[in-house]
């Protein structure tokens, strides 16, 4: 181990301090914004009964049976988890000092921690050239110390190896994770296409979030000049110059369209989104998250109750 890489212990030592007691004033200690929809799995069906809550007829039965059905749930003692981890070259960029690996590693860290304050089980699947490391999913402390190692301390792999193929780290989840969990997608979603759709599958059954993680340099390009640019995918190297205007603004469409089509990607897969940039606060975005989460719930439950009407 490198004398200037922390220790698992270092890296949670110092998150307690600085970012997990921030984290629970900002959140009076209420997670359930973060970790909501989960807890609950199906039990039965039911006619519907007077008082029922309507947010639990199912619309489905309902119309093929033209009687009013309620969906029954049992409650878990326990949430278990994933984490879905991209590590790929492309993490390691960071126009300044932090890179999008860091940020993955510290943001996955910090939620772990939540998880494990409440007794709750997490796993992982790593990805790098493709999946080559599957965590089972556990609880306690070993369990977060050992995730936090195998993240910040895994062989990084070189440039040029292979282009990331999200699709792989999705489909494989899907056959890992056999029972309702809360799943993260840590990823910069920089990838080969058609990983859409198999997100989209994992949300059907899985309470999913997309952590996209990227740089400002990624989303507007500067006038510096003449610049080597490398794909930390594929290794190629380009010279530009971005000095240019026509250059500049070709590159500001191609970022427009890539990001239309991502938000239209997660649109489809009916996903929650948590977008962290390598300049961003970690706690400041995780709040701002809770506030989403908690608003899209109150949405949700306000449609559903508002066609029972």
């Amino acid at each position: 181990m490198s004398k200037s890489t922390p220790t698992p212990e270092a890296i949670l030592n110092r998150l307690e301090l600085t970012v997990l007691r921030r984290l629970d004033g900002l959140l009076h200690g209420d997670y359930r914004t973060l970790f909501r929809g989960l807890g609950v799995d199906l039990a039965d069906l039911r006619e519907y009964q007077y008082q029922d809550d309507v947010r639990h007829i199912d619309w489905n039965v309902t119309a093929r049976l033209q009687t009013p059905y309620v969906k029954e749930y049992y409650e878990e003692r326990e949430l278990t988890a994933w984490f879905l981890l991209d590590l790929s070259p492309s993490e390691d960029f960071g126009s300044q000092s932090v890179t999008k690996r860091r940020q993955a590693v510290e943001l996955t860290a910090i939620l772990a921690s939540m998880l494990n304050r409440h007794g709750n089980r997490f796993g992982a699947l790593f990805y790098g050239t493709s999946v080559d490391t599957v965590l089972p999913a556990r609880t306690g402390k070993m369990q977060l110390l050992q995730l936090i190692h195998r993240m910040a301390h895994r062989p990084r792999p070189g440039p040029g190896t292979a282009s990331t193929r999200l699709y792989d780290l999705l489909q494989t989840a899907a056959h890992v994770m056999h029972r309702r969990s809360l799943v993260f997608v840590v990823s910069d979603f920089i990838t080969q296409p058609g990983w859409e759709k198999p997100l989209a599958m994992l949300a059907q059954r899985h309470d999913v979030v997309a952590i996209r993680l990227y740089d400002p340099l990624e989303m507007e390009l500067p006038d510096l000049g003449l610049l080597t640019i490398q794909d930390a995918e594929t290794a190629e190297q380009l010279l530009v110059d971005t000095h240019d205007k026509a250059f500049r603004s070709r590159f500001a469409a191609a970022v427009t369209k890539r990001e239309d089509d991502l938000h239209d990607a997660f649109a489809y897969a009916g996903v929650d989104v948590l977008e962290i940039s390598t300049e961003d606060d970690i706690v400041d975005a995780l709040f701002r998250f809770s506030e989403l989460r908690r608003n899209s719930g109150r949405l949700a439950a306000g449609a559903t109750a508002g066609r029972g009407m």
